[in-house]
């Protein structure tokens, strides 16, 4: 049996959609996806690392995931569990009526997912692939959820990213300031 094409979904009614929308979706060149819902302790890790870059990146906008990516080259508007802009932060903003439908991040200096096991192939193949068009994007940050571990992904002025890896006890250096793993899979008694 053969499954019938996706329809196409404007990215305008992929918005005005969105708002109403008890979860989130991505929306890639006109067909729209869910997104598979987090865990508490995938919200945590991710609040944990969004706080400790706010308070070592001073100069930055950190985002939870509730801002928008928009990944003009392929066309790709979808969440990130943090998203960093360090200097101005630019949109792309669709209006309708008069009233602004939604906005989206287009130049993110740093992107971090958490993993799980619904997304991990996901983040590191597909949606890398996507972040790596985004010409402002200096670092793709993946953060493990069962154990403690981080990988930062940069990417050099010529060549291949680089990938450095760190895990209980060390510090890993993100946006150029480093960052404990430790602190980021605290857990609020510890």
């Amino acid at each position: 049996m053969v499954s019938p094409a996706p329809s196409y979904v404007s990215y305008e009614d992929f918005l005005a959609a969105e708002q109403r929308a008890e979860t989130k979706h991505e929306w890639l060149d006109g067909v729209v996806y869910a997104m598979v819902g987090g865990t508490l302790e995938h919200s945590r890790i991710a609040s944990n690392l969004g706080t400790a870059l706010r308070n070592a990146l001073g100069g930055c906008d950190v985002f939870q995931s509730d801002a928008m990516t928009f990944v003009r080259a392929t066309q790709l508007s979808t969440y990130a569990d943090v998203a960093v802009v360090c200097g101005p932060v630019e949109v792309q903003k669709v209006e309708r009526n008069g009233g602004v439908l939604g906005e989206a991040l287009i130049n993110p200096t740093i992107l971090v997912e958490v993993l799980s096991d619904a997304t991990e192939e996901y983040d590191r193949g597909e949606k890398f692939a996507h972040y790596m068009r985004i010409p402002s994007l200096r670092e793709y940050v993946l953060v493990a959820q069962d154990v403690p571990r981080i990988e930062v992904f940069r990417r050099p002025e010529r060549g291949h990213w680089q990938r450095d890896v760190a895990g209980p006890g060390e510090s890993i250096t993100i946006g150029g300031q480093p960052i404990r793993v430790d602190d980021v899979y605290r857990c609020a008694g510890d």
